[in-house]
């Protein structure tokens, strides 16, 4: 090889090797710029509700989170550029037992945040947690914690009061769900948060746990959540396509017909109630793809329940 062509090949090389620190450096702004930008705690120090009062670290293995005395969210605000307005509160699935120990990438609040959707990621109580006094309570008390603060600081994110909403798959669509349906305040502090209202503006629901009736439950997150022998009452309460009202905001069910954790039933049951009431719902129940839906990880034609979802909150006039 001539010295000409050896030195034409190097600067090719050169070039190339440019381009591609260039390219890693933009994936690398853009990740960051994607990841969580602030933790924010849930509850003022020694006014949590429903605790004993007991300071306990968190219990994490695996990559997971067992149990927190923190109880907190964390905020992915949507850039200026592409704020819609809307807000969304994400609770990760995990049957009531644990809870991802990582909230710095959580894929399902950068897609939010990459549609200009600002999404903030719960982190809430779980019923093992030997601080609690009434463990069924713990979920849903963070829940609406969570709603009041996003709320008291829309101004902050450039956000709407009236478009906030809750997003949860597997047990966060319980709570979630929960969220939705539950109209008693067991969140209530006797502070200026009161004032916010912690109802959802809409609900999308994946893979939803719904119902603790027998056949349809999940019995993890059913023992997890109410006992493994709970009465009538506690079932009946925390089953809750039994809980819709007219209050009970527009929702969106997708789910898996081959789902063998949380069976499709749970999402049928709540439309049908969504249906009884005179409400505005949707759902979708795709042939295949098992439990727990990703936004960016499914085979088949559920591969398109993200472009479904906004599409749903564009008709519900939620985005522009």
């Amino acid at each position: 090889m001539g010295r000409k062509n050896w030195q034409q090949k190097m600067l090719k090389v050169k070039i190339w090797n440019i381009r591609f620190c260039l390219l890693a450096l933009f994936f690398g702004m853009l990740i960051n710029s994607l990841s969580a930008q602030e933790l924010i705690r849930l509850w003022p120090e020694g006014k949590m509700p429903n605790s004993k009062g007991m300071q306990l670290p968190d219990s994490v293995s695996n990559q997971y989170l067992f149990y927190t005395t923190n109880p907190r969210i964390y905020a992915y605000p949507a850039s200026k550029e592409r704020n819609t307005g809307a807000a969304v509160l994400v609770v990760p699935g995990g049957g009531y037992l644990r809870l991802p120990s990582d909230y710095s990438k959580n894929a399902t609040a950068q897609f939010y945040q990459s549609q200009g959707i600002n999404a903030f990621v719960l982190c809430h109580r779980l019923p093992a947690l030997r601080d609690l006094i009434q463990p069924e309570k713990a979920p849903l008390q963070d829940a609406q914690r969570a709603m009041r603060i996003i709320r008291a600081n829309a101004a902050r994110w450039g956000i709407d009061p009236n478009r906030v909403g809750v997003a949860g798959t597997s047990a966060g669509g319980h709570v979630a769900s929960t969220l939705g349906t539950h109209l008693e305040d067991v969140s209530k502090l006797d502070d200026s948060l009161d004032s916010f209202s912690f109802r959802p503006d809409f609900m999308i629901l994946v893979s939803p746990v719904i119902s603790f009736k027998e056949g349809v439950a999940h019995k993890g997150s059913k023992d997890l959540l109410i006992g493994r022998n709970p009465s009538e009452d506690m079932v009946y309460n925390y089953s809750n396509e039994n809980r819709v009202t007219k209050q009970t905001p527009p929702t969106v069910l997708i789910h898996g017909n081959d789902d063998k954790t949380v069976p499709s039933m749970n999402s049928v049951l709540f439309y049908q109630a969504m249906q009884k009431a005179g409400l505005s719902s949707s759902l979708h129940i795709f042939p295949s793809g098992g439990h727990g839906y990703t936004v960016n990880m499914n085979k088949g034609s559920a591969s398109m329940w993200p472009t479904i979802v906004m599409e749903w909150l564009r008709e519900m006039k939620i985005l522009p």
